[in-house]
Parts: structure tokens; C-alpha cells; sequence
């Protein structure tokens, strides 16, 4: 097990995730941030994350359950995501506008 999986509330499974898409270390992913992460999971990874790996990531770096994280910051973490995604697509669109 590598250091990632001795995080609260990441297991074997989640650090080989992580592993997939380029982070390995606690601070790849404190720097990446657990939004940004769950995004380039949803892209590049095998597997499709739900929103409890998100929670679990923001527990790992806060040192809570996933649990409470999901109870607590579930409103911030989505707003958070919806964000990121809608600047995503605006990008998406300037793109084609410029080809």
C-alpha cells in the first residue's frame, strides 16, 4: 500500500484509481485539489466515480469521514463541481467557434 491508501477513508482501490490518472502522493492530490481530481477520474480513469469519492477525497485531505463530509460540504462540493464543468464546456464551445 502506498501513501495515499493510508489516508482516512482511501483504500487499496481508490489509490490505484488515483494512481491511473497520475497521482500518487497526498500532496499531487491536495494540489490538484478533490474537485479537479474527481473530474480527470470521470475523463482518464477505467472506472467512473460517484460523488462518494469525491466525498472521500475532501475527507482524506480533511482528515474526516466521508461520511461527514457528504452530510456537511455536500452543497459547496457540488456547486464547486458544476462549476468546473459549465467553464469545461464554455472551452469545449470557444474551441469549435475558433476552428
Amino acid at each position: 500500500m502506498g501513501e495515499l491508501s493510508q489516508l482516512k477513508g482511501l483504500g487499496p482501490k481508490s489509490e490505484q484509481y488515483l494512481n491511473e490518472v497520475g497521482i500518487h502522493t497526498k500532496a499531487q492530490l491536495i494540489e490538484l485539489g478533490a474537485v479537479k481530481t474527481f473530474l480527470k477520474l470521470k475523463e482518464e480513469c477505467s472506472i467512473k466515480p460517484n460523488l462518494n469519492f469525491l466525498y472521500a477525497m475532501v475527507g482524506a485531505l480533511e482528515n474526516k469521514s466521508w461520511l461527514h463530509i457528504a452530510q456537511e460540504e455536500r452543497g459547496r462540493l457540488l456547486m464547486e463541481l458544476e462549476g468546473y464543468q459549465e467553464l469545461a464546456k464554455m472551452f469545449v464551445t470557444e474551441d469549435v467557434k475558433t476552428e
